[in-house]
């Protein structure tokens, strides 16, 4: 076979690869009992090659989830090795440290096989709503109250379910049926997969997807390292205060640019916390090297080789590096604060590619109470939901920054009518935050204002886990800070941004969602530019008048 028609075979496979991968995770969203996963997709899907390599991965998806799934397929194999796996093996954990960083996502792998070999692995991971424990929010002081530990284990063996296990989860959350169905899509999604890859190498008459991995990882290595080749070579430091959990926190980075590879240290970062704000180094990596690609090589398709050139490091006992048994369930709280961080880097090497901050992590409300139609104490009575909300993102070189976006997570904002279907609440009120997003030659992403309460009006708790409530998205170049975000009563009474807090009856949740950072002077917006902001009540009059007011 000629070279050319060698290098279009391969491309076609490519191409079935992540359709493949793709149906993996619709057959998930379609199968799956959470709103997270089902309307949201807060998940991953991928393949893996024999060596726990990530080869392909869905569309839909988050970084955090594919990025560390990415880390931790190899220890499955440790655990399990690969001449032991069956037909209709499956594989489960939700171990923070080797996967996606806590007790809420679950991972399951499963073997795919081939004429009666093994030739790869198919992954997915997921949020899971209810875990037990306290549930997913900062107020706990180690591990073992955040929920039920799942350790490497066979979920199922020869297509036969390890049903004590199943059990045993169950017994140990508030929502047996949905934990069980979830956990069931996740081996659905899976086998789809399997079907699938069978069939195509059927197909093209292949015994295996070595030789097709090992193109995808080498091609995608050397085109990462043209793209860092490209940069300035050198060390930037940037530093972020956040609103941590009763006090701030202060996370450090350098980023160094150096030949074929690019190095992210955290050294200098606050220490960890007794409060489930903490992250994991593989959590911490999985959003670093997110931000690098999304900068440096974007175009570059997401796998092994693709991931390989970039190094991130933390000093254990760091908010960023935690180790067992320190909680970790709202880790998202600071993990998705860290490409902010390395934007502030990459912003002096090279700042016209750089976005500027936005609010960043996801306004997770994540909502208990018990279902009107009970009587107080019934057993069965008690609700866990939770619906994502995003505020502004920053504004970007050229552009303005998005209103409403959940950027770095990607998770979609589930429709209300699903969210209020699934639990007794009201959302009473969700739109669009007027002058939330920071002036700017380019303007910041517009914030939202979002009301809840219960539909009966009785109380209920809010697990509340929310940033930049007391630190702003930062301006650049004369830009203006984001709005900062704010959580209270209807009576106007101010709530804290993080931890369990009681609504009482009658009350309803208000919360501002904060905006993005602005980028250059604001009197240098183009008149057109603010036109349409006045036009779309994205800007007030006043703001107009006395913030982009040229002299």
């Amino acid at each position: 076979m000629s070279n050319a028609l060698s290098q279009l075979r391969h491309q076609v496979i490519w191409t079935r690869l992540i359709a493949i991968v793709e149906e993996q995770a619709q057959t998930l969203m379609r199968t799956a009992f959470s709103t997270t996963v089902r309307d949201a997709g807060d998940l991953s899907a991928a393949l893996f090659d024999l060596e726990g390599r990530l080869i392909a991965e869905a569309v839909t998806g988050t970084p955090g989830h594919v990025n560390s799934m990415a880390a931790g397929v190899r220890h499955f194999i440790d655990r399990f090795p690969l001449d032991t796996m069956e037909p209709g093996d499956h594989f489960i954990t939700n171990d923070p440290w080797l996967t996606a960083g806590h007790l809420h996502d679950v991972t399951v792998v499963s073997p795919a096989f081939h004429q009666g070999r093994i030739v790869g692995l198919f992954g997915v991971c997921c949020h899971q709503v209810d875990i037990g424990g306290l549930g997913q929010g900062p107020d706990g002081r180690s591990i073992y109250e955040e929920g039920i530990q799942i350790p490497l284990m066979k979920l199922a063996s020869r297509s036969e379910l390890n049903e004590q296990l199943l059990e045993i989860v169950c017994q140990n959350v508030r929502t047996p049926l949905q934990v069980r169905g979830d956990i069931l899509s996740y081996v659905t999604s899976n086998n789809a997969a399997i079907r699938r890859l069978a069939a195509m190498l059927g197909e093209f008459g292949m015994d295996d997807l070595q030789d097709v991995a090992d193109t995808i990882v080498t091609q995608s290595l050397e085109a990462t390292r043209a793209e860092i080749a490209r940069l300035p070579q050198g060390s930037w430091s940037s530093s972020l205060t956040i609103d941590g959990y009763d006090a701030p926190v202060t996370l450090r980075a350098t980023l160094t640019i150096d030949g074929k590879r690019v190095k992210v240290d955290y050294a200098g970062s606050d220490a960890c916390l007794p409060r489930g704000i903490n992250v994991v180094l593989n959590y911490a990596r999985a959003y670093t090297v997110f931000a690098l690609r999304c900068v440096i090589s974007p175009e570059v398709p997401n796998n092994h080789g693709a991931l390989l050139p970039y190094e991130v490091d933390a000093p254990e006992g760091s908010i960023l590096n935690v180790q067992r048994p320190w909680p970790v369930a709202a880790r998202h709280i600071v993990g998705q604060m860290l490409p902010d961080l390395v934007f502030g880097c990459l912003s002096q090497a090279i700042p016209d590619r750089v976005p500027v901050e936005g609010s960043s992590c996801l306004w997770s409300v994540q909502l208990r109470g018990r279902h009107p139609e009970s009587e107080q104490g019934t057993p069965g009575d008690l609700f866990d939901t939770i619906f994502f909300n995003s505020g502004g993102s920053g504004a970007r070189p050229g552009q303005d920054g998005l209103d409403g976006t959940a950027f770095p997570s990607g998770v979609r904002a589930m429709p209300v009518e699903v969210t209020e279907h699934g639990a007794p609440i009201v959302i009473w009120r969700k739109e669009l935050l007027t002058d939330s997003g920071g002036a700017g030659a380019l303007r910041g992403g517009l914030g939202q204002r979002v009301e809840v309460a219960m539909r009966d009006g009785s109380g209920f708790e809010v697990l509340a886990m929310f940033e930049r409530v007391d630190h702003a998205a930062r301006g650049r170049d004369g830009g203006a800070d984001g709005s900062l975000g704010q959580v209270r009563l209807t009576d106007g009474t101010v709530l804290r941004g993080k931890g369990r807090q009681e609504i009482p009856a009658g009350q309803r949740l208000v919360l501002d969602v904060p905006g993005g950072a602005g980028l250059g002077d604001p009197h240098a917006r183009r008149p057109e530019a603010l036109a349409a902001d006045l036009a779309e009540g994205f800007v007030s009059e006043q703001a107009a008048q006395t913030i982009y007011a040229r002299g």
